[in-house]
């Protein structure tokens, strides 16, 4: 009788850890490492999107950092700082998201397209205060349209919220370059978002962006 109690008790102890084991494999375990993984995840699209933008943000920084020590104006002084901490803004999701990148050096970039940019904007932000101002209108009318289609492009909603933060940025940056020009005596037409939205943005007020 003895024998047989001890037989049930270790029955009972031996299926009550594999049950305990099973569940902490199949439910608990299973759903950590899924989170982590949705946390850690990103499509190959949104790798490329965001490794270009950080190269899109360079460019306005380190086009404003230029033409700032060729006119010393407020908007480019300040501008620039905002651009950099644009880049830092994806450089944290490129970090999570664990996306390999390197920030080459200042006024070099990997992409032929902005680096062709970027020379021509040095070249043509010489001539003149309003061509620089105008440089400075066209960077950020180019930034609020690539990041139009990014956001458009993704289901990632973290990486939406960062790009619309962004877009938010460029907005009142266009703003002060807009107000620069009129100050300055010079114009500027959008090349890249529609009139309807460049003149929202235009006639709107600064905005607070998180």
């Amino acid at each position: 009788m003895k024998a047989t109690l001890k037989i049930l008790y270790l029955f009972a102890f031996v299926s009550f850890i594999m049950f305990t084991n099973g569940c902490s494999e199949d439910s608990e375990d299973v759903y950590i490492t899924e989170n982590i993984q949705e946390q850690i995840s990103i499509l190959q699209k949104d790798k490329d999107a965001l490794l270009f933008m950080l190269e899109e943000e360079k460019l306005a920084r380190d086009t404003y950092q230029y033409l700032n020590e060729k006119w010393n104006m407020s908007q480019f002084a300040n501008i620039k700082n905002s651009e950099q901490t644009h880049m830092n803004a994806i450089e944290t999701l490129l970090q999570q998201y664990k996306v390999s990148y390197t920030i080459l050096p200042e006024g070099v970039f990997s992409d032929p397209a902005l680096q062709t940019l970027y020379d021509t904007f040095k070249v043509d932000g010489e001539k003149s205060v309003i061509a620089a101002l105008q440089i400075g209108a066209t960077i950020e009318d180019l930034d609020i349209k690539d990041l139009e289609t990014f956001i458009s492009d993704t289901e990632n909603t973290q990486i939406i919220n960062v790009y619309q933060s962004l877009q938010c940025g460029s907005r009142n940056h266009l703003r002060s370059f807009m107000q620069g020009l009129a100050t300055n005596g010079g114009d500027y037409t959008q090349q890249f978002i529609t009139e309807a939205e460049f003149n929202t943005i235009i006639n709107g007020s600064h905005e607070q962006c998180n």
